[in-house]
């Protein structure tokens, strides 16, 4: 008899390797994808591609929202499209002290390559808002994520990280707004989430608020390897009253 194991216990068996982020922690690189050397010996990094697998329902194919602040999208990360905005992001100060991706640009793309290379538990998008792009987000499986061990987590529960980038897009509400949008994505393309997750650092209150106003509840505080966080639900049964 041929056995196998389903896919989601193999993928959660990879978990260990995996930061708060639902990312490859970075001194670990079991999973980088192979490097070829040219015949100058110089190394060259191939070009990653989002996946499009269904651990999470196929995150560009989400569509759009309308929201009070217009119509918001959500688009997977390329890394030669997206990098430089990103990196750019993360070195904000205000970013920095929570993200720690802070630095030369290869910082944020290794964060990026080990998600795009990786199984699909974890997808990165840029955030288009009435065409533009303005936040930065990754939609993950809370479920398969070392974030599982420090809560009661249930199948397909689903995460979600956000930085809003631009400083003039900050302190006008956009985030509970989008978060709101986003966690309505979650639940009307992914059938089998019961739960939007969120984490927070406990110390980054503009953030815990947002996620207050998106109506996520708090629920507890989890002491987390490189953080204490706020743990936020949004659930499916709730979303109509919160």
């Amino acid at each position: 008899m041929d056995l196998r194991l389903p896919d989601e216990l193999i993928a959660l068996a990879a978990a260990d390797a995996l930061d708060g982020r639902g990312a490859r922690r970075r001194d670990e690189d079991t999973t980088r994808p192979s490097v070829s050397i040219a015949a100058t010996g110089e190394p060259s990094r191939p070009s990653v591609f989002p996946r499009h697998d269904d651990l999470l329902d196929r995150v560009a194919e989400w569509g759009r929202a309308d929201t009070p602040a217009g119509v918001f999208h959500l688009v997977p990360t390329r890394l030669e499209r997206d990098l430089p905005l990103i990196s750019r992001w993360m070195n904000d100060p205000a970013a920095a002290a929570f993200w720690e991706l802070s630095g030369p640009q290869d910082v944020t793309e290794d964060h990026l390559r080990t998600q795009l290379a990786g199984d699909g538990r974890s997808v990165p998008c840029i955030g288009v808002l009435d065409g533009a792009p303005m936040s930065y987000w990754e939609i993950y499986r809370a479920d398969l994520d070392p974030l599982a061990r420090h809560y009661p987590a249930r199948p397909h529960d689903t995460g979600i990280h956000l930085l809003v980038g631009g400083v003039a897009d900050r302190g006008r509400g956009l985030g509970g707004l989008l978060l709101r949008a986003v966690a309505d994505l979650v639940l009307a393309r992914r059938p089998s989430c019961a739960r939007v997750i969120a984490e927070p650092d406990i110390r980054n209150t503009p953030s815990v608020a947002a996620f207050l106003a998106a109506g996520f509840r708090f629920s507890a505080e989890v002491d987390l390897p490189a953080k204490r966080a706020a743990l936020m639900v949004r659930d499916r049964v709730l979303r109509h009253l919160l």
